[in-house]
């Protein structure tokens, strides 16, 4: 995850090139000024941003695969079970979303 880029495509949507980090251009060639202290506050938004969604990061490899919750709702259909339930409850336990 590049956060420089990203912030500098939300600050200033039409740049297209940066040579050396500081030299910035549009698409015709035109060189954009860079308020640097802008570029710090939206990287340090954007890495907040995106630490506050580690629990979304950590659920989505702690579940089980399609294919064994699938097949863990059809076994539980036929046996009157609640595995999956309980599979998935487990997850958003252990990797709680914050408040």
């Amino acid at each position: 995850m590049n956060f420089r880029q990203d912030a500098m495509s939300k600050l200033y949507p039409h740049w297209a090139t940066i040579d050396n980090d500081t030299d910035v251009k549009d698409k015709n060639g035109n060189k954009i000024t860079i308020d640097e202290v802008k570029i710090s506050e939206e990287i340090q938004n954007l890495q907040a941003e995106y630490n506050s969604k580690q629990y979304q990061r950590d659920r989505a490899t702690s579940y089980p695969s399609i294919q064994e919750q699938l097949d863990m709702q059809y076994w539980d259909a036929v046996n009157g079970t609640n595995k999956w339930q309980e599979a998935v409850a487990k997850v958003k336990t252990d990797n709680p979303k914050p408040e």
